[in-house]
C-alpha cells in the first residue's frame, strides 16, 4: 500500500488537465500526486474543437482555426461569420505532449501504467485498486467513465453523440479552409438527428465526420458508406483516407454530482462535464478543471464542489425534445440558427449567456415540442 495526497484516475484529457494545473501551481509543490492509467502515450486518439473568443489559452497547439461556419439543412443555408469567436481545433497528440512536458518536471508527480479494478471511499479517503496494488489518497479524481450509472436509470434520457470521421486528402485544390461546416444535414435522416461535420485543414486535407444524435449506435459501415457518400455527391471521388476515428459521447442530464463524496469527486466525460445538448466537453473540461484547483485549496468536501445551474433545466428539457422526436433534430436546430444571433447561440452554449440571451434563444426555436417536455417535467 502507497500514500498520496490526491490520486488522478485517468490520463486522458480531464486527467490530465487537472495534473497540469497542479503543476502549475506552487500550492500543489508539497502535495504527493499519482496519476493512474493503463495507456500513458494515448497519440491522436481525439480532435477537440471550440469556439472562442481573441486569444486563448490552447492557441499555441491549435492545428486550425476557422472565421467562418457553414450551417446547412432544407430550411437554412449559411456561412456565418462568427466574430468576435474563432472555431478552434487541437489534435489530441499535441495537446497530451504538452501537458506531459510540465507534469515531467515536477518530482512529487507520478504516473503509474496499470488498469484500475476498482476504488472506493474511506473513512478519511479514498482507496484505489488495480491488478498488482492498492492505493490510498486523500482525495481521490476519476475520470473513467462508468455507463451503467446513468444507463440504469430512467428518469433523464440518455443519447450518444457517436460518429466516424475520415481525414482525407485531395490531389488538387477541393476545400474552403476559411470556414467549417458546422452542421450539414444534407444526409438522409432517417428517423433520427444525422448530419455531417467537416473541418477542412488547408485546400486538400479535410477531416468529414458522419454524426449522430441518438439512442442507438449504427454499424460501422453504415457510417463510412455515409461518408463515402456525401463525398460522391459533392464530386470529391479522388482521395485518399489518411487517417480513421471514432467516437460516442453520452449526452445526459444525469445527475452525476450525486455520485460525489467528501474525497471521490468524478471528472471529465465521468463527471457530467460534458455538455449535455451538444456533446461538447473541451472548453468545460477546461474552465471546469481552472475552478476544481482553486476549490481544493478552499474548501475540502468535493460534494461540494458543482452545483447545479439554470443550463441544467434548459439541457434537461432539450434532450426530452429530443429524445422523444428524434427525428426533428434538424428542424430544431435549422431554426436556432435562423432566428437567433450565432454569438448569443454560442454564449448560451458555453453557459455564460445573460438571462435576455436565453429568452432569445427559447424564442427561437419551435414552441410546442418544448412546452409539450416542459409540462410532462413538471406533472
Amino acid at each position: 500500500m502507497t500514500q498520496y495526497d490526491y490520486i488522478i484516475l485517468g490520463a486522458g484529457a480531464s486527467g490530465l488537465l487537472l495534473a497540469y494545473r497542479m503543476s502549475q501551481d506552487a500550492y500543489f509543490n508539497d502535495k504527493s500526486i499519482l496519476i493512474i492509467d493503463k495507456i500513458k502515450d494515448k497519440g491522436n486518439d481525439r480532435t477537440w474543437c471550440y469556439w472562442e473568443e481573441g486569444t486563448g489559452e490552447w492557441d499555441a497547439l491549435l492545428t486550425k482555426t476557422w472565421p467562418k461556419i457553414y450551417f446547412g439543412s432544407s430550411t437554412v443555408s449559411k456561412t456565418i461569420d462568427i466574430s468576435p469567436f474563432n472555431y478552434k481545433m487541437i489534435r489530441s497528440e499535441d495537446f497530451y505532449q504538452n501537458l506531459w512536458k510540465s507534469i515531467k518536471k515536477k518530482t512529487n508527480i507520478t504516473f503509474i501504467e496499470a488498469t484500475v479494478k476498482t476504488f472506493n471511499g474511506l473513512e478519511n479517503g479514498a482507496e484505489v485498486i488495480t491488478e498488482t496494488a492498492r492505493y490510498i489518497a486523500s482525495k481521490l479524481f476519476n475520470s473513467l467513465p462508468n455507463p451503467q450509472v446513468y444507463s440504469a436509470q430512467k428518469r433523464y434520457p440518455v443519447l450518444q453523440q457517436h460518429f466516424v470521421g475520415w481525414f482525407i486528402k485531395t490531389k488538387t485544390d477541393v476545400f474552403d479552409d476559411s470556414k467549417a461546416t458546422f452542421m450539414d444535414f444534407a444526409v438522409k435522416q432517417s428517423g433520427n438527428t444525422r448530419f455531417m461535420y467537416i473541418l477542412p485543414i488547408d485546400k486538400r486535407t479535410a477531416l468529414f465526420e458522419y454524426t449522430l444524435f441518438s439512442k442507438q449506435l449504427l454499424r460501422y459501415a453504415a457510417y463510412e458508406t455515409a461518408i463515402a457518400k456525401y463525398l460522391l455527391e459533392k464530386g470529391i471521388t479522388d482521395y485518399e483516407i489518411l487517417e480513421k476515428e471514432k467516437g460516442s459521447i453520452p449526452m445526459t442530464s444525469f445527475k452525476f454530482y450525486k455520485l460525489n463524496t467528501a474525497h471521490i469527486i468524478n471528472i471529465g466525460t465521468a463527471g457530467g462535464w460534458t455538455k449535455a445538448s451538444t456533446g461538447y466537453t473541451f472548453r468545460n473540461t477546461s474552465k471546469k478543471t481552472k475552478a476544481l484547483v482553486a476549490f481544493l485549496k478552499t474548501n475540502s468536501d468535493l460534494s461540494k464542489f458543482q452545483k447545479i445551474s439554470k443550463f441544467w433545466y434548459y439541457d434537461v428539457i432539450f434532450l426530452d425534445v429530443l429524445a422523444n422526436n428524434n427525428k426533428e433534430g434538424a428542424v430544431l436546430f435549422s431554426s436556432m440558427f435562423k432566428k437567433a444571433k450565432t454569438k448569443t447561440i454560442f454564449k448560451f452554449l458555453d453557459e455564460e449567456s445573460t438571462l435576455i440571451q436565453d429568452f432569445k434563444i427559447i424564442l427561437s426555436v419551435p414552441p410546442r415540442r418544448f412546452i409539450q417536455a416542459l409540462l410532462r417535467r413538471l406533472f
